[in-house]
This record gives structure tokens, sequence and C-alpha cells, in this order.
């Protein structure tokens, strides 16, 4: 199978669990109004608009701040989407497609609505080691952790240029 479809798919597929999950918990669950709900010892449904980006940083407080979020994720999306039509590695092109599928999932919040919807709370007691998230910013944290280790780790043979000494 073409290494560009399975990327490409993969964005697909996180963007679509992501915007049905952000559906879900902001119309049938009603979280906006529920606020919180118990699911588990570690783990919490727990509604946060979110209004910046990643770690709570360029948080937009007016409209040209939301748009020029926009604009910035845009634009980072567009040059994974680019790398990702360049990537022959099937494990990174299928990083980059969680990646893609994740920042087009929060773009799309931040253009409907002006806020990233997050939900998910993951804690130990009352240590918090995760701000509140979502669906697309976990698959954007797995694709790069993916794509770091990689970086790192995996080192790809020489291609044999049949010139033999």
């Amino acid at each position: 199978m073409n290494t560009r479809l399975i990327g490409y798919g993969t964005g697909v597929l996180v963007f679509a669990i992501d915007m049905l999950s952000k559906w879900f918990m902001t119309g049938p669950m009603k979280m906006e109004e529920r606020g919180l709900v118990h699911i588990l010892p570690i783990f919490d449904l727990r509604f946060v608009p979110n209004y910046g980006v990643s770690m709570g940083f360029l948080v937009a407080g007016s409209e040209r701040e939301r748009w020029m979020l926009v604009a910035m994720t845009a634009a980072i999306a567009i040059l994974v989407g680019v790398w990702l039509w360049r990537e022959k590695a099937r494990a990174d092109v299928i990083a980059l497609g969680l990646v893609l599928g994740g920042a087009l999932g929060n773009i799309a919040d931040r253009v409907r609505l002006g806020y990233v919807v997050d939900f998910l709370d993951l804690h130990f007691g009352d240590w918090h080691p995760f701000l509140v998230f979502n669906v697309a910013d976990a698959a954007i944290t797995i694709g790069v952790v993916l794509l770091v280790l990689r970086a790192l780790f995996v080192r790809e043979a020489p291609k044999e240029n049949g010139n033999a000494v």
C-alpha cells in the first residue's frame, strides 16, 4: 500500500475520531454544563475551553490573536503535510499522520468555537502531571514522540550504490 495513503489516512482517522469525541462531549454528554465526570480513580472527564496552545502557552486573548494562532498552526500543519508527502519510511509517515490529524482537529475547533475543546484529565490523586487534553493532543504527542525516538535510535541501513571496492 502507498505510504502516503497510510499517512493521510491516519490523519483523516485521527481527525474524525477527535471531532466525534468532541461532539459527543459537548453535545450528548453536555460536559460544558456538567463540568466534571469521575470515570476512574486516575481519570476524569472535565470540560476545559483551551484558548492557548500546548501547555497553556500563547493564549489568544483577542480575536486577532485567535486568528494568528489559527494561521500559525495551519502553517505548521501544511509543513507536516508536505513532510508526510515526501517521507518514505512507513513509521515516520504514520507518526506524521498522527500529528497532522491532531493539528487539523484543534484548528477546526479554534475556527468554529474560538477555543479548543479539552476534556481528558489523567491524574494520580491530586497530582495532575498533564493539563486536560483531547484526542488531537494525544495524537500529536504520540506522533512527535515516535518521530523523536526514531530520529534518535533508528538507523537506516546504507543503500548499496553498486560501487563495490
